[in-house]
């Protein structure tokens, strides 16, 4: 007779696919955390772990961004990024409040519960509570409003005592704070930009301007040409790197005319030419020859180490 070989049943597989929790009771050393804290769908992992820790610290315990730096390896701007990150979901408050000494502290505050305690807040500042939805019970009938008495109308202003309002103003009269040009350029030079815009689908076929485009578009290019732009890098500003397909090729140009005006050239600064003081030989800058400022002055004397031991002027 055989011997039948028991076999150990098999343990149950757990059904659990991702995280399975082993749960162990705290009773002592543990701090509460909500859920709309460890599950924020908006803060990032580094504010979610400090305001943790900064709710599970004592009341007067420093949370400076420097001692949460020497506590932490992250540095010191990352932990001043996640500061604002709780500042901003209403996790945390900090202000400043100066002391009778004169010394200027930061106060620091965690909420557990920000919307909760925004809500508290709003209230306090507002004098307004929410209203409840219990029933009222012996509710003091509301005082009667007292009715004023009507306000007579004034009496009608005569036409000729009032003078005539201005028209308002509308977006498309206002002046575009991004125009280049502040006064009508020169007519040599609009004639040039006038050329060149008509002349433009020739080397870019997708750029068409109407008879207007141009008359618009013209003043804005001339401005290019009064700051010492060739025409051919003009040409090149406009017509380089198209988007396609072009829909707007007048809006195109007008934009890239005003973005990308060169600044306009620096004005030169002449000096007068070096000229020899007929007096003392020294070097100095006039419009012709003569003497030097030095020996202008009646009754003048100048000393050189590298000449003899002094000139009379």
């Amino acid at each position: 007779m055989g011997t039948q070989q028991a076999s150990a049943p098999a343990r149950p597989v757990s059904a659990v696919r991702g995280v399975e929790h082993v749960n162990t009771r705290h009773t002592s050393r543990f701090t509460v955390i909500g859920n709309h804290l460890a599950q924020h769908r908006e803060l990032s992992l580094l504010a979610i772990g400090l305001a943790t820790h900064i709710q599970s610290l004592p009341n007067g315990a420093r949370i400076t961004i420097k001692h949460l730096a020497e506590r932490f390896p992250e540095g010191e701007a990352r932990i001043a990024k996640a500061l604002r990150e709780l500042e901003a979901h209403g996790y945390l408050s900090r202000d400043t409040k100066r002391l009778a000494n004169g010394q200027i502290i930061t106060r620091t505050r965690s909420y557990n519960q920000p919307r909760a305690t925004a809500s508290r807040t709003k209230e306090a500042e507002t004098g307004h509570r929410r209203p409840d939805p219990r029933p009222a019970r012996h509710q003091p009938a509301p005082a009667p409003v007292p009715v004023s008495a009507p306000v007579p109308s004034p009496a009608p202003v005569p036409a000729s005592a009032t003078k005539a309002a201005p028209a308002p103003t509308s977006v498309a009269t206002l002046p575009n704070p991004r125009e280049p040009h502040a006064r009508e350029p020169h007519p040599k030079y609009t004639r040039a930009a006038t050329a060149l815009l008509s002349d433009l689908h020739r080397h870019a076929p997708q750029i068409t301007l109407t008879g207007n485009d141009v008359a618009l578009l013209a003043p804005l290019a001339a401005t290019w040409f009064e700051r010492d732009t060739t025409p051919s890098a003009l040409r090149h500003a406009l017509t380089n790197d198209l988007p396609h397909p072009l829909k707007h090729p007048a809006k195109l140009l007008r934009h890239r005319l005003t973005a990308y005006l060169p600044s306009p050239p620096r004005p030169v600064t002449l000096t007068d030419p070096l000229q020899n003081c007929d007096s003392c030989d020294r070097a100095y800058r006039a419009p012709a020859p003569g003497r030097c400022p030095a020996c202008d002055g009646p009754g003048q004397t100048r000393i050189w180490s590298n000449s003899p031991p002094y000139r009379s002027s």
